[in-house]
């Protein structure tokens, strides 16, 4: 079953399937969201729980005395979640441990998945519920990619990504054999400047990790058209940027909690940057919002 939201300005899809969007549209029927071409990326927008990147060697002690075992992104992504509520301008969905999910990751848990459309603004809302007992070391994020370009007679290269301030940073190295992060070695991304002009070499080696940006929002813009998109992720500290080696035709722009174990970090789950915790009984929320200019 397909679940839209719709107004004036977007129509946007969902799936139970991964408790995500599947088509977001405007009024003019752009496609906005990539939609998954297996000979660049399969997914769309996929959810990130409890982990985001992935972990030496897919493993990670927790609490102590325990392990916990699970793939690039967590859990989630592929699985049936369910519905919460359904309304003219909002849906929801959650998806809670079970004895498989538990067997990999040893924290009982909730996890919704809100979406709210409000003129051509769709925000996201992940909230993850501490159904345990004990407290709870989580990571969570999003995945969306954008088709790119999005006006015929365009070309990739007539795209930037533009931050609201000029930024001064550079960018650790992915090691795309392990999918983790070499943070000793480090290259100049931007110096003193908003934008990064969009070009698939960008991406030729993996992932752009901004994990030292001081904006909150990002604009994917078409130099020509004007069309694109703005992503505004004040609760997260990381932003993504990738798109598949192979010159894929979309660009992905990622809120994450956290990254990918890092070369100076061992393998305890706790131990990792910016790692998020949840007390017994408590929720902890985070949200993005999709723009469509």
């Amino acid at each position: 079953m397909s679940y839209i939201l719709k107004n004036k300005d977007l129509k946007v899809t969902f799936s139970a399937k991964g408790g995500t969007m599947t088509s977001l549209q405007g009024a003019d029927g752009t496609e906005y969201l990539w939609q998954g071409d297996a000979r660049y990326w399969s997914g769309q927008a996929p959810v990130l729980f409890p982990i985001c990147g992935s972990i030496r060697g897919n493993k990670a002690v927790v609490g102590g005395n325990k392990t916990t075992e699970m793939p690039r992104h967590g859990l989630v992504r592929k699985l049936d979640f369910q519905p919460e509520f359904y309304m003219a301008d909002r849906v929801s969905f959650t998806i809670s441990s079970d004895e498989v999910l538990l067997r990999q990751y040893p924290y009982p848990f909730l996890l919704h998945a809100e979406y709210r459309l409000a003129g051509r603004s769709l925000t996201v809302r992940y909230q993850v519920d501490n159904t345990g007992t004990e407290p709870m070391p989580f990571f969570v994020g999003g995945h969306p990619g954008f088709n790119c370009p999005l006006a015929p007679g365009e070309d990739y290269s007539d795209y930037e990504l533009v931050f609201p301030q000029k930024e001064t940073c550079t960018v650790p190295t992915p090691v795309t054999e392990t999918g983790l992060i070499d943070m000793t070695h480090r290259t100049p991304l931007l110096n003193d400047s908003d934008t990064i002009p969009l070009e698939h070499a960008l991406f030729h080696k993996d992932a752009v990790i901004l994990d030292a940006l001081q904006s909150r929002s990002i604009t994917l813009r078409g130099k020509k058209s004007g069309r694109g998109v703005r992503v505004d992720f004040a609760d997260f500290p990381y932003l993504i940027l990738w798109s598949s080696a192979n010159d894929g035709p979309f660009v992905a722009l990622e809120p994450w909690t956290g990254l990918s174990t890092c070369d100076d970090e061992d393998d305890v789950l706790e131990h990792k940057r910016n790692v998020q915790w949840v007390e017994p009984g408590q929720s902890k929320s985070y949200q993005f919002t999709i723009t469509v200019l």
